[in-house]
């Protein structure tokens, strides 16, 4: 069985110390395969911020992938957001929108961060067709009998909890990924974890949002996602500091 921790929006310079204390005692503890991170690592992108998710995410000891977030772009200053957004990402750039292959699973990046939007509110999500289409050629790369997870920020799809999305192109996006033999969309941004089925031409594609570690939690507490693959299928539980059992998450949808 090949496992996977899937966390998101730890927000470095807002985080719950006790949270990410919790998580990392638990990769240490369980040595899961890999740890899926969907963006949002820091609060504001300051430099300080990126320097201790590095920490962090180098002291798991395990293979990780990282995905751009709304906050990990520059917050304050404008010139670095829409001529270099990525500049202070440096630090941990080798990790970023990384390909996963692992047993009997690829996991493919999805940018879905923009510097700028034609709508106010610019922390929302968008892909690009150009993001969207390395996904599918990542995707058609892929060696047949494999599961294909897409690890993006922001959910494709609304998933009903209190902060939304509001992706652009999203809809469109889940399609295309669906038909092209995706099964499942790992997310973050909205601090609440969710597990949601999407029919789409005939196939399920799970929609599959982890919480945060951060401060800024909304209904759910501090909490990540344990996906567990095997037999050609997966489970996802949820994993909630304070919480004793695990609890397993899967809502149904009919698209």
């Amino acid at each position: 069985m090949t496992r996977l921790f899937h966390v998101s929006d730890v927000h470095f310079g807002r985080e719950d110390a006790a949270a990410v204390a919790w998580f990392d005692a638990l990769v240490k503890a369980e040595k899961p395969d890999a740890v899926v991170m969907t963006g949002d690592l820091t609060m504001r992108a300051r430099r300080r911020e990126f320097a201790a998710g590095l920490a962090w995410l180098q002291g798991l000891g395990v293979p990780v992938t990282v995905e751009v977030g709304n906050h990990d772009l520059p917050y304050f200053n404008p010139i670095d957001r829409f001529f270099r957004p990525y500049r202070r990402m440096t630090a941990v750039e080798r990790m970023v929108e990384q390909p996963l292959d692992l047993p009997g699973i690829a996991i493919i990046p999805l940018v879905t961060t923009a510097r700028a939007q034609w709508r106010l509110n610019w922390s929302k999500g968008k892909v690009s067709r150009a993001a969207l289409e390395r996904a599918l050629s990542l995707i058609a790369a892929v060696p047949e009998g494999r599961l294909i997870f897409i690890a993006c920020h922001h959910p494709l799809a609304e998933p009903e909890t209190r902060m939304s999305a509001r992706t652009h192109n999203g809809a469109q996006a889940l399609v295309a990924l669906a038909r092209a033999g995706a099964d499942a969309v790992l997310t973050g941004h909205v601090h609440d974890p969710f597990d949601i089925a999407h029919e789409i031409e005939g196939r399920t594609v799970r929609m599959i949002g982890a919480g945060t570690l951060s401060e800024r939690i909304r209904i759910t507490p501090p909490s990540f996602n344990e996906i567990r693959i095997g037999d050609g299928g997966f489970d996802v539980v949820q994993r909630t500091m304070d919480l004793a059992p695990a609890t397993p998450l899967l809502r149904e949808r009919a698209e």
